[in-house]
């Protein structure tokens, strides 16, 4: 059964070891695929973010982040950042860690949600964004510089909560 629960100290190794995976291939996520621990630990746990993981029988497998998108008259529109471990892609994970989160979302006070920079060529990840209610309501073209396919758009996309 999955756990969903705020991050602690104690889950950044497991953290690290997702996002290091998920970044390798430089197609998803606008880290370059080198960049160290510490970068992306001081990014990831930002103090403007609430942090959260999701496990399962004490291993986490996934893990995201809420924050306010912008500051002041901006802050009740929530951004976010979610991976999933790669053992556990196509099951569902990333589904019910983003429905969690919307609740979540509603809960610190948030009446919407924005992705400022999903990469159009992760078909997956706009499938599944759609599938929660989120809405393509804009393009960056050639915003993306894909490891393989070299300059490809990206998608903000939005959602009320």
């Amino acid at each position: 059964m999955l756990n969903i629960r705020s991050a602690t100290a104690e889950d950044k190794p497991a953290i690290w070891q997702i996002i290091k995976v998920v970044i390798a291939g430089g197609d998803t996520y606008t880290f370059a695929p080198d960049s160290s621990e510490e970068e992306i630990m001081a990014f990831w746990f930002a103090p403007d973010k609430h942090n959260y993981v999701a496990e399962i029988d004490g291993e986490v497998i996934a893990c995201f982040w809420l924050r306010a998108n912008q500051p002041g008259l901006g802050k009740h529109v929530c951004n976010a950042a979610y991976m999933v471990s790669p053992t556990t892609r196509g099951k569902g994970v990333g589904k019910q860690i983003c429905e969690w989160s919307l609740g979540e979302a509603r809960r610190l006070g948030f009446t919407a949600m924005q992705f400022n920079f999903v990469v159009a060529s992760n078909t997956a990840a706009v499938r599944l964004w759609q599938s929660i209610g989120m809405n393509i309501i804009g393009t960056i073209p050639n915003g993306f510089n894909h490891a393989q396919l070299g300059p490809t758009d990206a998608y903000i996309m939005h959602r009320e909560l």
